[in-house]
């Protein structure tokens, strides 16, 4: 099969198209065939050599974190959802615990990671929402704030920003969207009230989900008691108040994922695309990325 990996540390131009085996699926796995990935941040930092901590495996990496698929094969002693050949799937990868990219013609997942894609939904969309869907819901299943409250979302016009403000709507929360000025009108389309970042946020929010690493300043804004979400392990900070702190680390959650594809279905979250890039091209992809300001997934197709 195809995959795009790279075998040294470094910029774009590391990355390759090249052969490799077509995986097996082992028990409780299934083999999707690819029809469009996207591309993280956190992709990215590996690619260059900088993520802070150990990988499972050496090189050669081939990346990739979401799929957008149909099944092409499943394991002894499927586990999970009962899915059948050629049913059309969406899930996400844990890469850095597996380093099993989705930047390949195929990928080996387990069942428990994968859900029915959203009907009507192109791939290239619909690849667009495991890991930053699951990321969104994620932070605030943590924070498990009653309907009716409030909270502050910065970088609300990203694509975790943009799934949390989202799923804020749905479950009655009263969100406030910290964004560029240019992004006014995407973040009250979500039912959000408009924060720039050109100014110093104010107010007072019974939670923070701060995905733009603003950091523990943020907590002068949360009541006694209140919730903050970091958007990374080392930048949790020490809880003050009675404030719960947390760190977001996406976990793999294929039932939760269904949850979203309803949403999703029912127009109530929108999925955004901002470039689609074949194999060939995906430095470009890369590239387009790290130069930031995306709205919307940067996808990788076949």
């Amino acid at each position: 099969m195809r995959a795009v990996s790279y075998a040294q540390f470094g910029g774009p131009e590391v990355l390759h198209v090249t052969e490799a085996p077509v995986p097996e699926p082992g028990p409780g796995q299934v083999r999707v065939r690819v029809a469009a990935s996207s591309l993280h941040p956190v992709d990215l930092m590996v690619r260059s050599g900088k993520f802070p901590a150990p990988l499972p495996t050496g090189l050669p990496y081939t990346p990739g974190w979401d799929v957008a698929g149909t099944v092409d094969a499943i394991g002894p002693s499927p586990a999970g959802p009962d899915f059948a050949i050629g049913d059309e799937i969406i899930g996400f990868s844990p890469w850095l615990r597996t380093t099993a990219g989705a930047h390949a013609e195929y990928v080996v997942l387990d069942a428990t990671a994968l859900t029915a894609a959203p009907a009507g939904v192109p791939a290239t969309a619909a690849a667009t929402l495991p890991t930053n869907g699951l990321a969104a819901a994620q932070a605030l299943d943590l924070l498990a704030l009653p309907a009716g409250s409030t909270v502050l979302v910065t970088g609300a016009a990203g694509q975790v920003g943009g799934f949390v403000l989202a799923l804020a709507r749905a479950a009655g929360l009263h969100a406030t969207g910290l964004a560029g000025d240019g992004d006014r009108e995407f973040v009250e389309s979500l039912g959000a009230t408009f924060l720039s970042r050109s100014e110093d946020p104010k107010g007072t929010y019974d939670a923070v989900v701060d995905l733009a690493v603003i950091g523990s300043s943020l907590l002068d804004l949360v009541r006694d008691g209140g919730g903050y979400v970091a958007a990374s392990p080392p930048l949790r900070p020490e809880p003050v108040r009675g404030i719960r702190t947390f760190t977001l680390e996406v976990e793999s959650d294929g039932a939760r994922l269904g949850d979203l594809v309803t949403l999703v279905t029912s127009g109530d979250i929108p999925l955004r695309v901002a470039g689609i890039y074949p194999f060939a091209d995906a430095a470009a992809a890369h590239e387009r990325l790290a130069q930031g300001g995306v709205r919307g997934g940067v996808v990788i197709v076949p």
